[in-house]
């Protein structure tokens, strides 16, 4: 398949740019080239490569930020992939387009609402959310007005070597690493207490591909592990691999505006219709992180 692949440069991206090869497709992957919230540059880039599949990854994404830009995220997360979509009907119609949404779509939930399935309500408490969730509705309508082939993802929390620092293992990793080298005696966390579906990135974008050849037109797809883990358990394993005798003490500057207390997603649709199923533990991710950030 001729794969087109947005936000390329990005940690998904790269890992889905490196899947995609490996199974032969053959990939054009664009980043910061291409701005998606023009829509004559993504017409150009379209015209030159007409995919088979476009995998739009390209989006503003860390929730912490969005609370200080909510009208950018709306611009690239919204706009951007209006934009692509429109394009995309009229220079390659054909194609499958894969928009990658977000499981915090679902918002604030309860311990009975889970595992929480593609059924369940939305209700975004982020601006992020909020930006995802429009982008969820242009492809609706871009599916039920003109036909357009469009699936939806919604990926649960995922991790895995390369992530950004601003996110919550590797930065947990980081400053880790950091305390060990220079003997400090703490570092600062944020909330804790929270409890997060973890899922591998290459456990991910094997299911984006597996949603490009067998996912329905129009219909959304969870992502996620079936397991809820808390963060302070994630924390405590990096503690001891890392630096065992270093203190984690809760900085109120790193707590966000909203937390959201649990979350686990079902993906038994995506299993029915894909066959996919998890395939690398959570230990063995936090292990890769930690090789990565630690170096050689």
């Amino acid at each position: 398949m001729r794969a087109f692949v947005t936000g390329g440069g990005g940690f998904v991206g790269d890992h889905l740019t490196r899947h995609l090869i490996s199974v032969g497709d053959h990939v054009t992957s664009v980043d910061k080239e291409c701005d998606v919230t023009n829509a004559e540059e993504v017409e150009r880039f379209l015209r030159a490569h007409t995919p088979d599949v476009i995998y739009h990854l390209a989006a503003l994404t860390h929730v912490g930020d969005s609370w200080n830009d909510p009208v950018g995220f709306t611009r690239v997360n919204v706009l951007g992939t209006k934009n692509l979509l429109d394009v995309a009907h009229g220079v390659c119609p054909e194609a499958v387009v894969l928009l990658v949404s977000s499981s915090d779509v679902y918002g604030v939930v309860s311990e009975s609402d889970l595992p929480l399935r593609e059924t369940f309500r939305t209700a975004p408490a982020n601006p992020y959310a909020s930006s995802k969730l429009e982008a969820e509705h242009f492809a609706h309508k871009a599916w039920r007005t003109r036909g357009q082939r469009v699936v939806i993802a919604r990926p649960f929390n995922h991790l895995g070597p390369g992530q950004s620092t601003k996110f919550v293992v590797p930065a947990l990793v980081s400053r880790l690493l950091d305390a060990r080298d220079k003997g400090t005696r703490s570092i600062p966390v944020g909330d804790l207490s929270t409890r997060r579906d973890f899922s591998d990135v290459r456990d991910v974008v094997r299911a984006y591909r597996l949603l490009a050849r067998y996912g329905r037109a129009g219909e959304i797809y969870n992502i996620a592990s079936g397991v809820d883990t808390s963060l302070t358990d994630i924390a405590e394993i990096l503690r001891r691999e890392i630096a065992s005798t270093v203190e984690l003490v809760v900085d109120p500057d790193l707590l966000r505006p909203v937390e959201i207390p649990v979350m686990r997603g079902s993906f038994e649709k995506l299993h029915e219709e894909t066959g996919w199923e998890p395939s690398i533990s959570l230990l063995t991710s936090l292990h890769d992180v930690i090789e990565f950030l630690d170096g050689p």
